[in-house]
């Protein structure tokens, strides 16, 4: 679903779950925020053929935390582009994406289990790390906020051009309307809470949940909302 011109919320299926990494682009290159499960690279090249993107264009990945469904691809996408791929994530969330420190959350991948354990689970080097405030210069910049809570090292990422949210994990949309933080996945909920009040001063006009889409206009009410609840 396009979002405006050259940012593209991507639909992904796996086992039933749908999620939604988010596409960038403009002439010189393409970003990849968050990669889906293991095996979705096919996905993710069929996605960026239909809003008409090279996967050749693909220059950067950028992940807002370690969990198996947001950096599942990464292994293949690096793989595939070998030297021309430069992935980012929190410093914090690091060990974990590079198989430095074992999954936080291994164990509750039911679709990827075998005996309670991950199979092979996913890793990937991280070139840079990112911060809080930190800005980065793809796409018509995109500002990194630092929203632990989800995992110590989640962050969102605000695409200064389209006023646009990705919000990954901190929160979470059911049919247009932000439902808030998704409890039972929260590490710390306190952190979580906290992390949202992140949102408040930002100007914004769509948010994308990675579980749940898109959510467009009072944006800002329904994260007031949300913290009030």
């Amino acid at each position: 679903m396009e979002i405006s011109k050259g940012v593209e919320m991507l639909h992904l299926e796996f086992h039933g779950n749908i999620i939604h990494p988010t596409l960038l682009w403009d002439q010189e290159m393409a970003v990849l925020i968050d990669t889906g499960f293991p095996g979705q690279i096919k996905d993710l090249r069929v996605a960026m053929d239909k809003v008409g993107v090279s996967f050749d264009k693909l220059k950067v990945v950028i992940l807002t935390h370690q969990d198996i469904d947001h950096i599942g691809s990464l292994p293949e996408i690096l793989q595939e582009c070998e030297s021309n791929i430069k992935v980012y994530a929190h410093d914090l969330d690091k060990p974990y994406i590079q198989g430095d420190l074992p999954s936080l959350r291994d164990g509750q991948d039911l679709p990827l289990l075998k005996d309670g354990h991950l199979e092979n689970p996913p890793k990937g080097k991280v070139d840079d790390t990112l911060k809080d405030g930190q800005e980065l210069p793809y796409c018509g910049g995109i500002r990194v906020i630092h929203t632990p809570g989800h995992t110590p090292g989640h962050i969102s990422l605000y695409l200064k051009q389209s006023k646009t949210l990705v919000a990954g994990d901190s929160m979470y949309c059911v049919n247009g309307i932000i439902g808030g933080i998704h409890a039972p996945t929260a590490l710390d909920i306190k952190a979580a809470q906290l992390s949202l009040k992140k949102y408040i001063d930002l100007d914004i006009e769509s948010v994308v949940c990675y579980h749940g889409g898109l959510s467009k206009g009072n944006i800002n009410e329904q994260i007031q909302k949300v913290i009030s609840y």
